[in-house]
């Protein structure tokens, strides 16, 4: 079987989550294409030990990832509706390139604003 890949910029990178008795963990990664058209959101999860990996994306970095596609049936009982879920697990990524750095923790967006209202320039720019 090949190694599925896809290239994407990173768009939100969740914390990591844990479930159950046992520990399992759990990271969502959110990639963002541009096809020309409209803008594809492709979640893809960390499990585990990958939980970790993804401390070393930031938001804005271009990057390929090879995953592995799960998925599986759910039904409440026998007289309901059955369900199928898929899942996007990544196996290992590679960042293609950097991208804008991720706001500091706390940081306010429009700090940004502000710090443009101070400049010494009189054009405007509409």
């Amino acid at each position: 079987m090949s190694e599925a890949k896809v290239k994407g910029i990173v768009h939100v990178i969740e914390d990591t989550k844990t479930f159950g008795q046992k520990g399992f963990r759990k990271r969502q990664v959110v990639l963002e294409q541009d096809n020309g058209r409209f803008q594809n959101y492709i979640p893809i999860d960390f499990i585990q030990d990958g939980c970790d990996q993804a401390d070393n994306l930031n938001v804005g970095d271009e990057v390929e990832v090879s995953y592995r596609l799960g998925g599986r049936k759910w039904q409440r009982d026998a007289a309901s509706e059955v369900k199928y879920f898929l899942s996007c697990e990544a196996l290992n990524f590679v960042v293609l390139s950097g991208g804008a750095a991720a706001p500091a923790a706390g940081a306010n967006p429009n700090d940004a604003f502000s710090e443009a209202a101070y400049e010494e320039d009189d054009e405007v720019p509409f």
